[in-house]
């Protein structure tokens, strides 16, 4: 298992390996999943953009997207194959005056995937409570666990949609027809 923390991202090939981002509150999991090549990638993204702030590209919006791209092609994955996950981008704090940092996360996202062509295949964001993100390379697997929930497959495995989106509720509870 490999733990990808806070601004960091991470390449999985290997049969069985797995890439988890635990605690994704406001924070964004950004996953690249190319089934065909057995490639998987993991960005836990903090902030929507850099601006002229330091810290690994892992840590912005901007920067996320264009990096594990770079570097999951590199490991083998091809662009017209992947499928996009996004977890978290929840509300964490009741603040005021535009500081929804987990909405203006997943906007970042959004608009960089945008820039580069890629769509969202699922998600689970919004809400307020926090998750862990799991991504298992040999299999194209995503699964969310929501704090105090059942854990959820949002890509691959058994039962798991074509494109799933969750958009949770202030209570953290799904709201039904929500768009990805």
């Amino acid at each position: 298992m490999g733990s990808v923390r806070m601004g960091e991202m991470s390449v999985a090939t290997a049969t069985g390996e797995e890439l988890v981002a635990i605690g994704l509150g406001s924070c964004i999991g950004l996953a690249f999943v190319d089934r065909a090549a057995g490639v998987a990638g993991l960005a836990h993204v903090v902030l929507p953009e850099s601006g002229s702030a330091a810290g690994p590209i892992g840590k912005f919006a901007n920067l996320a997207v264009p990096g594990l791209l770079d570097q999951v092609q590199r490991a083998g994955a091809r662009k017209e194959r992947l499928e996009v996950v996004l977890v978290g981008g929840a509300r964490m704090f009741a603040l005021g005056g535009g500081m929804d940092i987990g909405t203006r996360n997943e906007a970042a996202v959004r608009e960089a995937l945008s820039q580069h062509r890629l769509r969202v295949k699922a998600a689970a964001t919004g809400g307020s409570n926090g998750r862990t993100m799991r991504v298992t390379a040999s299999s194209g697997t995503v699964n969310v666990h929501v704090a105090g929930a059942t854990p959820e497959t949002l890509l691959g495995g058994a039962g798991s949609a074509s494109a799933r989106s969750t958009r949770l509720g202030p209570a953290g509870l799904g709201i039904a027809g929500a768009s990805a």
